[in-house]
């Protein structure tokens, strides 16, 4: 799902969340049940037991939002240069295959914008912006089962050194 942020909730929606959560602290100073909050408040009893808990240790005001979530290293401009640099495939880049990896993107991003990030980082970028992994439909009908796992004991130990 995308959100309208391009990640994360809207101004107005953290702020109904907010109150949500402080309509919770005001029935937790008359000492109701979590389940009864949960079912008027239309939520889990999980989440009303993690507001308990904070508001419990640091009263109303742990229960206020923390604001919007951290913004990308990667702004929407640079994103779509980057599409642009991904769309020319692995080869333009120095890559023998044409496998898109996360390790290849993060470092086609530290290369074209000197900006760091990880692995999971990369992976949320992408994933924000509509990319997905993938992965064949099928099996090739050609592939030898033998040879794959012979493959798997005697080669693949070597390449992992």
């Amino acid at each position: 799902m995308r959100y309208a942020q391009g990640g994360g909730l809207t101004p107005e929606r953290q702020r109904f969340r907010e109150g949500i959560r402080f309509e919770a602290g005001q029935r937790f100073e008359r000492g109701e049940k979590t389940a009864a909050i949960a079912r008027d408040l239309r939520v889990s009893e999980r989440s009303v037991e993690r507001w308990r808990y904070a508001w419990r240790h640091g009263g109303m005001g742990s229960l206020a939002s923390s604001g919007p979530a951290k913004l990308p290293k990667v702004s929407d401009g640079q994103f779509a240069a980057l599409e642009t640099e991904l769309a020319r495939g692995p080869a333009a880049h120095g890559w023998e295959d044409q496998r898109w990896t996360l390790q290849r993107v993060r470092e086609l991003i530290a290369r074209t914008f000197g900006v760091v990030c990880s692995s999971a980082a990369v992976w949320r970028l992408m994933h924000r912006h509509g990319w997905s992994w993938q992965c064949p439909a099928r099996r090739a009908l050609e592939r030898d089962e033998r040879a794959v796992e012979l493959w798997k004991k005697e080669v693949w130990p070597q390449v992992e050194l």
